[in-house]
């Protein structure tokens, strides 16, 4: 479990990124953080893993306050993930993958080993192995970068908007990749994203942030989606658009779910 306690953070040039953020992640499940740019989401993730330090309050993990924690050995022991995969362009797929567990010292040929079971867990052939980043398309560099986050078997994964940079095809495969992976190995995600949309998609729990890192509101998507807390986030998530608001429509025989304006949306399974 990770704790956020009355956190604040001011960088050295007087930005005020967050101003006094408090909330606990559940375990075993993914919280995302979304929100305009600007409004301190992506410092909250970076506060996990000591990238960023608070300049006040605390967060601590399973109780314990990670101030007390070595950065280094703490960062190791989460997994990371950001926009444009971060991969090293002069080293090979396997070498970008084991480098964590390289550097935890874990033998060269365990490290291949483990490196080769993760690349497959998300979906990339082996073959793919010793190739150089620039050699993959997009898509399979950002799952070179889950593979990274996932291969030292962390409980915590940090998910920097990660799919940000792929053509909307391949986001909505590396989208439906990460539901997948998570029923199946039930890690601790913190993920960041402007993109609504895939926040509701993702995310068991959603926190919807304003700027300084101002929680508009906490839910579930049904939650959101049902109840919004005010005009702030009814705007964020579409319903005062009518982005939200679906009826069904007969066309040829088949229903039609349709939104406020009279587009469609889907098909009405049978």
């Amino acid at each position: 479990m990770i704790e956020y306690t009355a956190v604040g953070k001011r960088f050295p040039d007087g930005t005020e990124a967050v101003k006094d953020f408090s909330l606990v992640l559940p375990s075993r499940s993914t919280t995302v953080l979304v929100g305009s740019s600007g409004c301190g989401k992506t410092t909250l993730l970076r506060m996990v893993n000591r990238m960023v330090d608070p300049t006040r309050g605390h967060v601590s993990i399973d109780g314990v306050d990670i101030a007390t924690r070595n950065p280094v050995a703490l960062r190791r022991s989460i997994g990371y993930v950001m926009q444009n995969a971060g991969l090293l362009p002069h080293r090979k797929v396997i070498d970008n993958v084991s480098t964590v567990l390289l550097l935890n010292g874990v033998s060269k040929k365990e490290a291949y080993a483990r490196s080769a079971e993760t690349l497959a867990k998300v979906g990339l052939d082996p073959s793919l192995s010793s190739r150089y980043p620039s050699q993959l398309s997009g898509g399979e560099q950002q799952r070179v970068g889950v593979a990274r986050g996932l291969v030292a078997d962390p409980n915590i994964l940090l998910m920097d908007e990660p799919f940000g940079a792929v053509d909307p095809i391949v986001r909505d495969e590396l989208q439906q990749e990460l539901l997948r992976l998570q029923r199946e190995l039930g890690k601790t995600i913190v993920f960041v994203t402007h993109d609504i949309d895939e926040a509701f998609l993702l995310g068991d729990q959603v926190v919807i942030l304003k700027t300084g890192g101002e929680i508009a509101q906490i839910g579930s998507p049904a939650d959101i989606l049902a109840e919004p807390a005010n005009d702030f986030v009814r705007s964020f998530v579409g319903i005062d658009k009518g982005k939200r608001t679906l009826r069904i429509e007969e066309h040829d025989g088949r229903s039609i779910v349709v939104d406020e304006t009279g587009r469609a949306t889907g098909v009405l399974a049978e």
